[in-house]
């Protein structure tokens, strides 16, 4: 079914795995605290202790590196029974900020697919995570030109949506939403009567994955990559 995006005036965008590379970082990190604490635990019991400690923790941490590194490093104490060294803590610490300070690697067809919508759409973005580490990356990304608002928020539920685009001033019917994650960046848009464009990226922390009912029962499309984005714009130019 064709989706008509006449009337949309905004364009939002989710930052992290939208614009640039950011979970696979995560997973690397999770790899290597995995070697780390190799005698302690199987990589497979590692991986489901840290998402249970990480889910625990969000009311508390919210969501970015330095939630998941206590996390971490909470991990690694309780599966050692408090006797973990103090050289693979500061082991661990180091992992958490060779992440936040990693290079932005942005997805192929960012700058182009901003560039060229920015013409005629107004474009803000979206996206949970630490607010100082998030500002950090749109900063170093050289993308910050193009858009007229940055929102970080703690959660994005269609409550929060509806929070932001109401103190923004804007038609939920007039707002398109474009993200990786079905869970965040989509079907609460939909929920609100607002459009989205699904854009995968290759791998999904486990916390943002949604049943394939989920899935199904909602009305959106999805691109193979940002640039496929332009392509449903075309018949309207």
């Amino acid at each position: 079914m064709e989706v008509d995006y006449k009337n949309i005036k905004v364009i939002g965008f989710d930052a992290d795995d939208t614009l640039w590379v950011n979970e696979t970082y995560f997973r690397d990190a999770e790899e290597e605290v995995g070697l780390l604490l190799s005698h302690f635990e199987t990589p497979n019991k590692i991986d489901q202790e840290l998402f249970k400690i990480e889910i625990k923790n969000l009311p508390t941490y919210g969501y970015g590196v330095k939630g998941f590194i206590l996390s971490m490093i909470e991990l690694a104490l309780e599966l050692s029974n408090n006797t973990v060294s103090n050289d693979v803590i500061g082991k661990i610490l180091e992992i958490g900020k060779e992440m936040i300070n990693k290079p932005i690697e942005l997805l192929e067809g960012v700058e182009d697919v901003l560039k060229e919508l920015s013409k005629d759409y107004k474009l803000i973005v979206a996206t949970k995570g630490d607010l100082l580490d998030q500002e950090r990356k749109l900063e170093k990304s050289g993308l910050l030109k193009y858009f007229h608002h940055i929102e970080v928020l703690s959660e994005k539920h269609d409550t929060n949506y509806r929070q932001l685009l109401k103190r923004l001033d804007i038609d939920p019917e007039s707002f398109l939403m474009i993200g990786n994650s079905l869970k965040s960046d989509i079907l609460p848009l939909v929920k609100i009567g607002s459009q989205a464009i699904h854009v995968p990226f290759h791998t999904t922390w486990q916390h943002e994955q949604v049943t394939k009912k989920e899935a199904n029962d909602s009305d959106y499309k999805t691109v193979k990559n940002l640039t496929g984005v332009l392509s449903c714009f075309n018949t309207l130019n």
